[in-house]
């Protein structure tokens, strides 16, 4: 269980690290389209487009990341009080009945959307937008995905901590 644990938790790390570095690409896109826009006035389709397909690069490589270390939302008010073995419990409820179903959901429909937009070469419906939009469906689909396998560590951590309350410690 702990192989298949640090394996996942790698595995999310390395993938949000990566997607983390696109941040400063990004940061330039934005501050790039604003002087164009605002101080030039010239619009740009493509950093636009640009704009939002590195945001949902950073989003979607970085979701899982962000579970893994705990700096997801929350309620922390009552999840500090609780005893190790009640976060155990509720982290296992949480990510059996709220997580799953929902990630499964969203990700099998981003996989057919992104399916779909494969087979149709499928480009930005602008003229000069960019092309190959399946790419960017893919990095949604994936880091859905990611999210899902994240989840399976956080239960298999939870449980480990429920079924050996004295060797786990907070942060595995």
């Amino acid at each position: 269980m702990q192989l298949l644990i640090s394996t996942i938790d790698r595995a999310v790390a390395g993938i949000g690290k990566t997607g983390a570095l696109f941040l400063p690409l990004l940061m330039l896109t934005i501050l790039l389209n604003v002087i164009l826009r605002y101080v030039f006035r010239i619009g740009s389709i493509e950093l636009e487009e640009l704009q939002w397909h590195l945001n949902a690069i950073v989003v979607m490589s970085s979701l899982a990341w962000a579970y893994q270390c705990n700096r997801h939302v929350r309620v922390d008010a009552f999840h500090s009080h609780m005893s190790v073995r009640v976060k155990a419990v509720v982290e296992i409820l949480g990510v059996t009945f709220l997580l799953f179903p929902f990630v499964w959901l969203v990700s099998d429909s981003a996989w057919t959307i992104f399916g779909y937009s494969w087979k149709l070469k499928e480009g930005s419906p602008m003229p000069s937008g960019l092309p190959a939009r399946y790419i960017i469906k893919f990095v949604m689909a994936a880091g859905l995905s990611l999210l899902f396998l994240q989840g399976i560590s956080v239960l298999l951590k939870a449980v480990k901590s429920l079924l050996h309350p004295s060797i786990t410690t907070e942060k595995s």
